[in-house]
């Protein structure tokens, strides 16, 4: 594989965890970079797609805070994504937050037929069960969901290549679904539709070889050309990861993310990357980028 690096900075899918925050997600590229990212892996440098500055405000017209700028930029990153996959690369793509992967997707849909492997410490499908919070949904919380065309056309349906990947071609791998979620969300939801859950309880139970060879026959026996890994740190513990907005009470270890990854980044259809949702500013003291960088790289080798 010849190895790429994209920054992709964008914190635009996030809410603010205080008034007149603004998250500091968009720093994970510039973190991981200055610990010689690209250097240990001997990997290209594919540059950045900038975003439009963060917004706290509703965007109605969407319903997800920061909307219109999302379909924008996932417009934007598509394009830059498709010419490097279409060129032989292999993209590692550096969030920024989960709203990112609707550019990926976007444009491994203008391409051909590719599935996903999400993973991921939440469903990222389910809506709150209150619309009050219509304008200020946050993107990087249902980034599973739009691009699998639940949402609005603004952010499902840009250049009519509705949806970006089939449920059928997805697996969610390593989710925690809490019992505090389910009465302000419908956390059901998405086991109405064609997503293949492997949960935390299954690769708890079936151990983590078993789990991730059934998450990869799925995606190859589905008849994609490909599939693209989304990677969120909070699919990590909280435990051994706590930088990030929504801590995993019930999640992964280091070791076992990176036996996932490997088997992942070893079949012939994995054609890209992306991390997400790693905050440098939670983390002051960086020993939670160093062990994060390391698992990703040694999971290539």
């Amino acid at each position: 594989m010849k190895l790429t690096v994209l920054d992709a900075p964008s914190n635009l899918g996030l809410r603010p965890l205080l008034p007149n925050h603004i998250p500091g997600v968009f720093k994970l590229p510039k973190t991981l970079r200055a610990l010689g990212l690209l250097e240990k892996l001997k990997a290209e440098d594919a540059g950045e797609v900038t975003p439009p500055a963060y917004s706290e405000q509703p965007d109605f017209q969407t319903g997800f805070r920061n909307g219109t700028k999302i379909a924008a930029y996932s417009e934007a990153l598509a394009v830059k994504i498709a010419s490097l996959v279409s060129n032989q690369y292999f993209p590692i793509v550096l969030g920024g937050d989960c709203s990112i992967l609707l550019g990926s997707m976007l444009a491994l849909r203008s391409l051909e037929t590719y599935g996903l492997c999400f993973l991921d410490g939440h469903d990222d499908f389910a809506y709150p069960r209150s619309k009050k919070q219509h304008g200020l949904f946050s993107a990087a919380g249902r980034d599973l969901g739009l691009v699998t065309g639940y949402g609005p056309a603004e952010l499902v349906n840009i250049r009519g290549l509705h949806p970006y990947v089939k449920t059928s071609d997805v697996v969610a791998l390593g989710l925690y679904h809490d019992p505090a979620d389910e009465a302000d969300y419908a956390t059901e939801a998405i086991f109405q539709t064609q997503i293949k859950v492997i949960d935390i309880n299954q690769i708890r139970a079936l151990g983590v070889q078993k789990a991730v060879n059934l998450a990869l026959k799925h995606l190859e026996d589905s008849g994609i050309q490909g599939f693209w890994i989304h990677l969120d740190a909070d699919v990590l513990d909280q435990s051994v990861m706590p930088c990030v907005d929504s801590p995993n009470p019930k999640g992964l270890k280091f070791a076992e993310l990176r036996e996932i990854l490997t088997v992942l980044l070893r079949s012939s259809l994995a054609v890209g990357l992306e991390i997400t949702i790693f905050d440098p500013d939670l983390d002051p003291e960086g020993k939670y980028a160093i062990e994060f960088m390391s698992t990703i790289i040694r999971s290539f080798h």
